[in-house]
């Protein structure tokens, strides 16, 4: 499996990453020129509204809307948390190490958010999900930083290992080389990412996140609420530093601010991809000599085809997504029904699998496959569904599949979804969903002929029409519009029909082969 990065910078529009296996599209992010609350954003953030009811409170961080802070995202170490801001931003010391007197107990699981927090308190917060519609970010008050290798936790003691590296001997070499290397009072999560990697690796990545905390302990000193004091790499840095590894052969990017900065990253951390790396600066678009463009465009609409002639239909709800499964014209090929219907649930969750990160879709979703009689095949569904989403990164929990044909799905959401318009305009009502008069077409064509004879003096032009409409104006030959122009300007007018211009559309060419601008 080879893997490339695709990455579109658009100065107006912010950057689109796109992330390709086998050349084909499985992943699509959009970075706003201007967002400025992304996932593991800190904040000094004020107390605003207590809700008892809900057992959470809303803060201030910044955002048109208050951010949202649930009881149980006030994390165990919530008062060592708050008592470590409040003596850096009293006493200022010079060392950003956390010590034993810092520490205070652990709050109670079970508590009341009313007995935490107090209206315009000062609160030390990350961001867990971005603002989606017209919500606020959610934020937690455990503090995670995330690096190549590791992630650091403060106010923790425990070493965590990713699921995914699954010897037993690596599990052991990697911990025994952080717990060497971890400051006191620091937790830390081993990344899949460390899998073989060396301890001289491992220590300059947590180095890298101590930088890291010492910047945030020098912002928050002099903080002032609402105020961010420890902003994430943008998304395409984060990107990189979280996915690209062995397995990607190319990255491909069309801005040299970006390129120089990727370059440079991938340099002093992983020297062996830096040569990956390259800048684009083709005549086509980067997404369309990639093909991403296309793919694209036959991704995001509400239909989606896949296997020949099956095809889902996606549609979306305040409460959830609905995934409907359709055989299409496979429907009948093949004698055995049963077989036909698994071969085309096996396909189709496969592309749902794919649908959910390329959309990056949330919430519940709901699947309706096609019925299967035995309950061995609905298990192989269900088998193939949960192994083709073992890369999704989002935590996600899939149920078994009812004897109705549903699939239930629950996947995080951080962020709002990837939404892509597909759709376009009709170029000759121009969305009004009205067109000019037919009749009155040939007589407009004549008064633009008439304009570049008379007034513009042109000679040797031709006219571009959708093949239809040059069949009726050549038809006839002496008795054609074409004829008639000419006998009328004393001039011949060549006729060219041309498939991709729209049925009521012309356009007319020079002698040198240059469109005409009216």
């Amino acid at each position: 499996m080879n893997y490339e990065l695709i990455i579109n910078s658009n100065p107006s529009g912010g950057v689109d990453i796109a992330i390709l296996k086998d050349r084909k599209l499985i992943e699509l992010h959009h970075e706003k020129v201007d967002n400025n609350f992304q996932v593991g954003d800190v904040y000094l953030g004020n107390v605003g509204k207590i809700m008892p009811g809900l057992n959470a409170g809303f803060v201030d961080v910044g955002h048109e809307k208050d951010a949202f802070l649930h009881y149980l995202d006030l994390g165990p170490q919530y008062q060592s948390t708050q008592k470590f801001t409040r003596m850096l931003r009293s006493s200022r010391p010079k060392e950003n190490n956390i010590l034993k007197e810092h520490l205070e107990s652990d709050i109670v699981k079970g508590g009341k958010i009313t007995d935490i927090l107090k209206r315009n308190q000062q609160i030390l917060v990350q961001v867990t999900k971005e603002p989606i519609s017209n919500k606020g970010p959610r934020l937690t008050c455990e503090l995670s930083l995330a690096g190549r290798f590791l992630v650091m936790m403060p106010f923790d003691h425990s070493i965590s290992i990713s699921k995914k590296i699954v010897k037993q001997e690596e599990r052991r070499r990697l911990k025994e080389a952080v717990a060497s290397i971890k400051p006191e009072n620091f937790g830390v999560i081993i990344r899949t990412n460390a899998e073989g990697e060396s301890s001289e690796d491992l220590q300059n990545d947590l180095k890298d996140l101590m930088g890291k905390w010492d910047e945030l302990c020098k912002q928050l000193k002099e903080a002032n609420a609402p105020q961010k004091v420890l902003g994430e790499n943008d998304r395409t840095l984060t990107m990189v530093r979280d996915l690209v590894n062995e397995t990607f052969t190319n990255i491909q990017i069309n801005d040299n601010f970006l390129y120089n900065k990727i370059k440079s990253y991938l340099k002093n951390k992983s020297p062996e991809l830096e040569n990956i790396v390259k800048f684009y600066n083709g005549k086509l678009p980067i997404f369309e000599n990639f093909g991403v463009e296309k793919q694209i465009k036959t991704s995001f609409g509400k239909e989606v085809n896949f296997m020949g002639g099956s095809y889902l239909i996606i549609e979306h709800t305040e409460a959830l997504h609905v995934i409907d499964v359709n055989s299409g014209n496979t429907s009948g090929k093949g004698e055995n029904q049963e077989e036909n219907a698994l071969k085309v649930n096996m396909d189709a969750v496969e592309e749902i699998a794919r649908q959910l990160r390329l959309r990056d879709l949330g919430g519940i979703i709901v699947i309706d496959l096609i019925d299967l009689k035995t309950a061995g095949n609905r298990k192989l569904v269900y088998e193939k569904l949960k192994e083709t989403m073992k890369s999704d990164r989002a935590k996600h929990k899939i149920l078994p599949m009812s004897p109705f044909g549903l699939i239930q799905i629950t996947r995080q959401r951080v962020r709002p979804e990837m939404a892509v318009v597909t759709n376009e305009k009709c170029p000759s009502c121009m969305g009004s969903g009205e067109i000019q008069s037919s009749v009155s077409i040939v007589d407009d064509i004549e008064s633009h002929i008439k304009y570049l004879i008379e007034n513009l003096h042109l000679k040797g032009f031709s006219l571009e029409v959708h093949p239809f409409l040059a069949a009726f104006l050549k038809n006839g030959w002496f008795n054609s519009p074409r004829f008639n122009w000419f006998k009328t300007y004393k001039q011949w007018i060549k006729v060219s029909p041309n498939q991709s211009i729209h049925l009521i559309n012309y356009k007319f060419i020079d002698a040198k082969g240059e469109e005409v601008i009216l």
